[in-house]
């Protein structure tokens, strides 16, 4: 499929598990048609559930974005999730590797950020979070 027929931006609204499935679903279907392997496309998958996931848990609602990108010289996908939840109180902290609040392993938003490319995060106490990754085609 050519470029031009690819969807550009989805958005999906989290409020539910059945929400995560969702997003997860129609990255992997994205990356997929970007061109991204098999093994990419988990890996943006498996950072959209944590996303989503983290929404849901700690906001309980939020979005989903995905954007296939083209500066130029090369292309990829930005995932943005953004809530409207309590934010996060010790961002430093948080982004620690076993670092958890619901009890998991706490390898969330750290270990996310280190098999994207680009990661950033935005968290104001009682405002939300937004946190957006960028994986590029190599």
């Amino acid at each position: 499929m050519d470029a031009k027929q690819l969807q550009r931006k989805l958005q999906v609204t989290i409020k539910s598990v059945p929400d995560i499935v969702t997003a997860r679903q129609q990255g992997r279907h994205m990356a997929l048609q970007l061109g991204f392997s098999e093994t990419e496309a988990t890996i943006i998958a498996t950072v959209i559930s944590e996303f989503a996931r983290n929404i849901v848990i700690y906001a309980r609602a939020g979005e989903i974005t995905l954007k296939h990108i083209n500066n130029s010289n090369r292309e990829g996908i930005v995932l943005i999730a953004k809530d409207n939840g309590p934010g996060i109180t010790d961002m430093e902290r948080a982004m620690m590797g076993g670092y958890s609040t619901s009890g998991g392993l706490g390898l969330g938003l750290s270990g996310a950020r280190h098999i994207v490319d680009e990661f950033d995060i935005k968290s104001d106490l009682g405002a939300g979070t937004t946190v957006m990754a960028t994986k590029w085609l190599n």
